[in-house]
């Protein structure tokens, strides 16, 4: 039973639709909008790794060259990166580091302005 992913030409949502019968044409409509100019994409790849060879991934300094631990960007980058190694769900780690590069910004500012 595959799983088909479909853009919407009009809002740009991706949509998934489970065609449980091959012989059944698939008509896809948008999931956000219910416009039916879909267009279909390609669908991620998703392959399973053991927990060992997640951590050894994790462990190889190769993959900390570009890590400076005193640059917020460079922080951010480095945690996505180990969470999804680890295979965690991160997708409110954008937005609190962009929450703390910018509470970082505004204490900077104010430092500038005290002085």
């Amino acid at each position: 039973m595959p799983i088909y992913e479909y853009r919407c030409e009009g809002c740009g949502k991706i949509s998934e639709f489970l065609q449980i019968r091959t012989d059944e044409t698939l008509v896809p409509q948008c999931k956000r909008c219910k416009g039916g100019k879909m267009s279909r994409v390609l669908s991620k790849v998703r392959v399973v790794r053991s927990e060992e060879s997640r951590m050894d991934s994790l462990a190889d300094p190769s993959k900390w060259g570009d890590l400076d631990e005193n640059d917020p960007k460079s922080m951010a980058k480095f945690m996505k990166r180990m969470g999804k190694e680890l295979g965690e769900d991160v997708g409110g780690l954008d937005q609190m580091m962009d929450e703390a590069m910018e509470e970082e910004k505004t204490s900077k500012s104010e430092e500038g302005v005290e002085d």
